[in-house]
């Protein structure tokens, strides 16, 4: 293996060995493999904001099969999606390419200014298709935070005794935030060091803005001059707040948005340490010929071919 995937397992020397390989198994895969950066495909949108928002723009993406091959094709390390697409998929693709099974869900059919996950899969489900890792949402910031802690608490302990990683989809959202606190450095530096103490091998957040929400934390940013002004020195202070960057913090893509607009955000993850990407919308809602070359950009964005 690559010395920077030695590495990085080293930080995981409390796992047992079936996770570390796993782990390993995501870090050597596709185009970035060996290099320490990751890009996975995620294609959970279809549960949670439904199948024509998700898959209208690009109606090849209502296939599940389709979302494997691009994954596989473009390289990615992974795909990770809810346990209909991933059973869709897994015994012609969990040889191929590591799955990701999304064990909770969310859907947008009932408004819930404070939500909390449905548990939609098992890890069990994800041993008997053949995954690499569990994927699991919390919101912290929810009022339902107890029960969320409670069952990511019950549900790693399960995954880790089969041998199988965990990734947790960490996004601040309730009630006491404001819809700009969502992203807020502060926030998102919080909800980082959440997943990381809840014993998350890989966490994944959505890139920070420069507004801080919580009165005492902007006193302290102030006083210790911490620096948040780009985009780079925010993803920079997220990984930090992940046990000194040794936890796996990679970052969402978000809505679809222009390429140019994605391309300068993927540089500054890089240049901050971000360990890579999970991009779905600004991937599958494209023809797959274009999909393809925007994957290739964003995979030589972290690996520096691109600078």
């Amino acid at each position: 293996m690559q010395a920077r995937v030695n590495e990085i397992l080293s930080w995981y020397a409390h796992e047992n060995p079936g996770v570390r390989t796993n782990i390993a198994r995501l870090l050597n895969h596709g185009k970035l493999g060996g290099t320490g950066k990751l890009v996975i495909l995620p294609v959970d949108q279809g549960f949670e904001h439904g199948p024509a928002r998700s898959f209208a723009p690009n109606p090849a993406g209502y296939d599940p099969e389709y979302h494997a091959q691009l994954a596989l094709e473009s390289g990615c390390n992974a795909y990770a999606a809810p346990l209909g697409f991933i059973e869709a998929v897994a015994a012609k693709y969990a040889a191929e390419i590591p799955l990701i099974l999304k064990i909770n869900s969310h859907e947008i059919l009932h408004d819930e200014k404070d939500p909390m996950p449905a548990l939609t899969a098992s890890p069990r489900d994800a041993l008997r298709l053949g995954c690499v890792a569990i994927g699991y949402t919390i919101y912290p910031g929810s009022a339902n935070f107890r029960a969320m802690y409670e069952q990511l608490r019950q549900v790693t302990e399960e995954a880790k005794s089969y041998g199988l990683a965990v990734v947790v989809w960490s996004y601040p959202r309730g009630s006491t935030l404001s819809k700009e606190g969502e992203t807020a450095v502060d926030v998102v530096a919080y909800a980082a060091h959440i997943a990381a103490q809840m014993g998350a091998n890989l966490i994944k957040v959505k890139p920070p803005t420069a507004h801080i929400e919580l009165a005492e934390a902007k006193k302290v940013y102030e006083k210790h001059a911490i620096p948040i002004s780009t985009l780079a020195e925010r993803v920079r202070h997220v990984v930090q707040s992940a046990f000194d960057g040794k936890r796996i913090v990679i970052f969402s893509g978000g809505p679809a948005k222009d390429d140019a607009e994605v391309f300068n955000e993927l540089r500054a993850i890089r240049d901050g340490g971000g360990f890579g990407s999970i991009i779905g919308r600004n991937s599958f809602q494209r023809p797959k010929d274009k999909a393809l070359e925007f994957l290739a950009t964003v995979m030589d964005i972290y690996s520096g071919k691109i600078k």
